[in-house]
């Protein structure tokens, strides 16, 4: 996929998603040197949010605090059982298996993270536990598949970085 592309996308949804800036990224820094046409589709992106033809979607608005009690519990578990014998344990592996057993518990708000948080722990902290310790058991009993690669943090360049600070700062709320 080309920039221009995408910024035609954008232009007909009026969102630049975090993921097309990123794929713009990959694109900019995979290229020794853009041709003048994705640098022209890169100013008309430029404009498009200066005048807030294309609204910049901020990364991550919400939160699910599932994922923050999940790794909480499989981290105790873990230090728990390496603390009796040695052993190597992926945390997220365990946790992975457990949040795909359990329901989300998303909040955009500080108040609504912290009742999400106590209903949890109210109605949900057995259920937890119980998913994290099935998580343990399945990745002692298969600890690794052959041929799977990890996910990766995407590194960014310093004008990836670049771009993407202008881009924000350029964005209108």
């Amino acid at each position: 996929m080309s920039i221009q592309n995408i910024i035609d996308q954008a232009l007909k949804d009026g969102f630049l998603t975090p993921n097309m800036e990123e794929e713009v990224g990959r694109i900019c820094e995979s290229a020794a040197e853009l041709p003048i046409d994705e640098y022209m589709a890169l100013d008309q992106l430029m404009g498009a949010l200066l005048t807030g033809e294309v609204k910049a979607v901020p990364r991550k608005q919400f939160i699910n605090l599932m994922e923050e009690l999940v790794l909480s519990e499989a981290i105790n578990r873990i230090a728990a059982l390496e603390s009796k014998e040695p052993c190597q344990l992926d945390v997220g592996d365990i946790a992975a298996y457990a949040l795909n057993r359990l329901p989300p518990l998303y909040a955009t708000t500080q108040e609504g993270a912290e009742y999400q948080r106590q209903r949890a722990k109210e109605e949900l902290q057995t259920l937890i536990a119980q998913q994290v310790e099935e998580g343990i058991q399945r990745y002692v009993a298969c600890p690794t598949v052959p041929g799977r690669n990890p996910l990766e943090k995407t590194q960014r360049n310093d004008i990836f970085e670049k771009m993407t600070d202008l881009l924000k700062s350029l964005a209108p709320d």
